[in-house]
């Protein structure tokens, strides 16, 4: 998200993402297992679950297939014991990059993992050699138009962090970990319509990006974000919304 609006992001992936929907379907299976067995089947009482939840419906999956998810993860299904890992390192301009996956077999995910890295002309770093870059932070996005006053008055008075106005008119209300759903909740109940939300790293250091640099940096986040391991791929890139519109013009 460094650098650029949510918005502009959300909407370069979204066709990406449409044409990866078993994939995407995979992905968060996995989150909603591992939540579950992390945190209970409540998703009530699981800020986590009831995130991946309501990203799960979002992207139409089944009740049944939610349901079997939080089973699985909460003890209630046998299935395949899911591990997550961070890999850290370096792509294109000397971005810092963070890899988180679930799998099954580390070997495979690893040599996966590198291998992106290497073929991107970056490297594979060892633990925390990027992390201390990044803190845990809550992000809801509202599309151009939204009600900028009544979205920061219902935000700071739920100790957001900050709320930001982009050039192309989105609004982005930054939280701690902590606090995104109880906030996330006060906007949705003041009927708000929220664009996307999501629990995500910021970087406290950016790293600017000409347009090819940021195509080759692309790339690679595409290649990461196709494995299916791959949950989520985070960078300090700082891209320009006019940079994003050169590399896929919004239609």
């Amino acid at each position: 998200m460094s650098g650029h609006s949510k918005w502009s992001n959300i909407q370069h992936r979204k066709g990406a993402q449409d044409a990866k929907r078993g994939k995407i379907f995979t992905k968060l299976i996995r989150e909603i297992t591992v939540a579950a067995r992390m945190g209970g089947g409540d998703p009530n009482a699981n800020s986590r679950l009831r995130l991946a939840v309501d990203k799960a419906f979002a992207q139409n999956m089944s009740k049944e297939t939610v349901d079997r998810a939080i089973k699985r993860g909460a003890g209630g299904l046998d299935g395949d014991t899911l591990e997550e890992i961070t890999y850290e390192g370096y792509g294109p301009g000397g971005v810092a990059i963070l890899v988180k996956s679930m799998t099954d077999n580390r070997n495979r995910t690893v040599a996966e993992v590198r291998h992106i890295f290497t073929r991107s002309g970056g490297n594979l770093g060892t633990s925390g050699s990027v992390s201390y870059l990044f803190r845990d932070v809550g992000v809801i996005t509202f599309a151009p138009g939204g009600e900028e006053d009544k979205i920061m008055e219902i935000a700071l008075n739920h100790n957001a962090e900050d709320v930001v106005v982009n050039e192309d008119g989105s609004i982005e209300v930054i939280t701690t970990a902590e606090d995104f759903a109880s906030t996330k909740q006060a906007l949705e109940e003041a009927e708000l319509t929220i664009a996307d939300a999501e629990l995500t790293l910021l970087s406290s250091v950016t790293v600017p990006l000409d347009v090819e640099t940021a195509e080759k940096l692309m790339r690679m986040v595409d290649a990461f974000e196709d494995l299916d391991d791959v949950q989520s791929v985070h960078h300090n890139a700082e891209l320009s919304d006019a940079i994003m519109e050169q590399l896929q013009p919004i239609k």
